[in-house]
């Protein structure tokens, strides 16, 4: 066990057991859409998830400042998120925030700092906060917002009264619907056919146009992918009402995947349920349910829209990746080499990643036109490089370009292709192009998670860490969980240029969770640890990145940063040196004769 001084956030639900009362089900669902949307603020302020409780959750900061800094962030995304809904179904927390010394054992954390900050929880105000004077002294005229001297309170099972400053909640602006967009791409880079069947309208008669809308709107949205061909509305909507099994269905139509599902309306809420399933075996691929409050009807459509979109693409290329080879004779075609290739890449080791790239080559070699398979073989090759797994070489570079350039002129229409071509241009240091190729990216397809992503990449290049950081954080919150981005490494490099370097390390340590030697956030949580001056630590962190890549030194590690600011350039540099890493060859040599004198 470890005793340390931390600082706390405490949070629960205001009438959580009235709603569950209500509505068990759409209570719980709403409540786990509403903690993972504010999950990136909790890590953008160097944050750890100590525990999630029924109705609420409790984080553990290293600065008090970040603790209720991250408190009033998310209170006021909770308060976009409750925007235009009735009052009976807004879900609103409230946050107690205390500093104090805690017992560490293990992942969980215990003593007077936490029951202080579960107790004065109870003081905020639905959608409020509440910090403890030692707190709020203590962050002084850091912050944001201004709280209220809300006096003494006497807290149960706490022997001192204890004084409470206050913040309660204000209103928050809404965005517009997102523009459409329109795609005619060749079939012949898209072998899947998926088909969307009229969601099913389990409401009254005067619903069917909310049903029928949203239907409409998720062919549009996925039709905007380039992977697969989704069948017409007209297609579909001849099977509506039809008792028909998945697998005649998918037969008439000759669909490869089917997407059903239902709406449901109950006075000022609506659940969204749906599925998708391979329809010849009847096996169930992914499913997933969206419990919102009508408010402002278009706007929630979209949302409901893009959420599927988002969860459903990248669940269909995983089943494609996984799928048996459709070519008849024994020889495989150039998809069907793809197809194999993309299997060893969602397996993400270093014998996969090389596998891929030699099926990603067979299949361009025996056709030169598929786009998708260039695009491919750039990311996994400049992935590669990343994770330490690939050397880094100016052939690499060029020919990683190169491929970016054909995809688009192939697949003009494609918005993965176009986000591809402009993480190029951005790690080349083609600023403007980069910024282009992002902006087309997310213009080809508004519902594509990853392009804003990307299109984050090229703010933070120019270094513009705020906007990427907002970016990065939109397409967590999305549930984007395709490997092609990685948004916890990006995280970690943005906060570590803003100086938030223990957010820093929080988004280093999601990404370890998945590579655990991923080699550039290996390197840059040990620069995080050293700016933060817990030299210890960061002589660690660094010994395990050479330990991992001995060769390494920061002026070869620093030739895959062109960043547009130099300040940014050496304030990495500054960190990676800090921390114990090499600068260059000569350094390791002079190090290795001083041992042996």
């Amino acid at each position: 066990m470890e005793r340390r001084l931390a600082a706390i956030v405490c949070a629960d639900v205001a009438g959580y057991s009235r709603m569950m009362g209500a509505d068990e089900a759409g209570t719980h669902a709403t409540f786990k859409a509403h903690r993972s949307a504010i999950y990136p603020i909790i890590l953008n302020h160097g944050g750890r998830l100590v525990k999630n409780t029924g109705d609420g959750f409790l984080v553990e900061f290293p600065s008090i400042v970040e603790a209720i800094e991250s408190a009033l962030a998310m209170q006021a995304l909770m308060a976009e998120r409750n925007d235009h809904l009735p009052a009976d179904r807004m879900m609103q927390f409230r946050m107690g925030v205390h500093m104090g010394d805690v017992i560490a054992d293990e992942d969980e954390v215990f003593g007077d700092g936490v029951n202080v900050a579960v107790r004065i929880e109870a003081i905020a105000a639905p959608g409020g906060v509440a910090v403890s004077a030692k707190a709020y002294h203590e962050a002084g005229k850091h912050l944001s917002a201004t709280l209220v001297d809300a006096g003494s309170h006497r807290l149960k099972n706490i022997e001192e009264p204890v004084h409470v400053w206050t913040w309660d909640p204000g209103g928050s602006d809404t965005s517009g619907r997102e523009p459409k967009n329109t795609s005619n791409l060749p079939a012949q880079y898209r072998t899947a056919i998926v088909g969307v069947l009229p969601f099913a309208n389990l409401s009254d008669s005067t619903d069917e146009y909310f049903s029928d809308g949203l239907t409409e709107d998720l062919i549009h949205a996925l039709s905007l992918q380039s992977f697969y061909r989704v069948l017409s509305r007209n297609s579909t909507f001849s099977f509506k009402g039809k008792s028909l099994s998945a697998r005649l269905i998918a037969r008439e139509i000759d669909a490869t995947y089917l997407i059903q599902g239902s709406v449901r309306r109950a006075g000022t809420k609506i659940r969204v349920t749906a599925e998708l399933i391979a329809p010849e075996n009847g096996e169930q691929l992914w499913t997933g349910r969206y419990d919102r409050d009508i408010g402002d009807l278009f706007a929630m459509q979209d949302e409901i829209t893009t959420s599927l979109s988002a969860a459903l693409a990248p669940e269909i290329y995983r089943a494609e990746a996984s799928a048996p080879a459709r070519s008849s004779s024994t020889d495989l075609t150039a998809w069907d080499r793809f197809l194999r290739g993309l299997s060893h890449y969602y397996k993400h080791t270093k014998a996969d990643f090389e596998a891929s790239i030699d099926l990603c080559r067979e299949a361009i070699a025996l056709d030169p036109a598929l786009s998708i398979a260039r695009a491919y073989l750039a990311t996994i090759m400049v992935q590669g490089v990343q994770y330490g797994w690939i050397k880094s070489t100016s052939q690499l570079w060029t020919e990683a370009m190169t491929l970016a350039e054909s995809s688009v002129r192939l697949d003009p229409r494609s918005s993965f292709a176009f986000a591809i071509l402009s993480y190029m241009h951005a790690m080349d240091g083609n600023y403007e192009a980069a910024m282009e190729a992002a902006k087309r990216a997310v213009k080809l397809n508004p519902y594509d998670m990853g392009a804003r992503g990307v299109l984050g990449i090229a703010h933070l290049v120019i270094g513009e860490h705020r906007q990427a950081i907002e970016l990065f954080s939109t397409a967590v919150q999305r549930g984007n969980s395709d490997p092609r981005y990685k948004w916890a490494a990006l995280n970690a490099f943005s906060h570590y240029l803003v100086g938030q370097y223990d957010a820093s390390l929080s988004w280093a340590r999601e990404a370890l969770y998945l590579n655990p030697n991923h080699l550039q956030v290996l390197a840059v949580r040990a620069a995080a640890l050293a700016q933060l001056g817990r030299a210890e630590e960061a002589a660690k962190a660094a010994e395990v990145l050479l330990g991992n890549f001995p060769s390494l030194t920061v002026e070869r590690h620093l030739r895959n940063f062109r960043w547009k600011n130099p300040a940014d350039v050496a304030h990495y540099r500054d960190g990676l040196l800090k921390a114990g890493v090499p600068f260059s060859k000569l350094t390791l040599v002079e190090s290795a004769s001083m041992r042996t004198a």
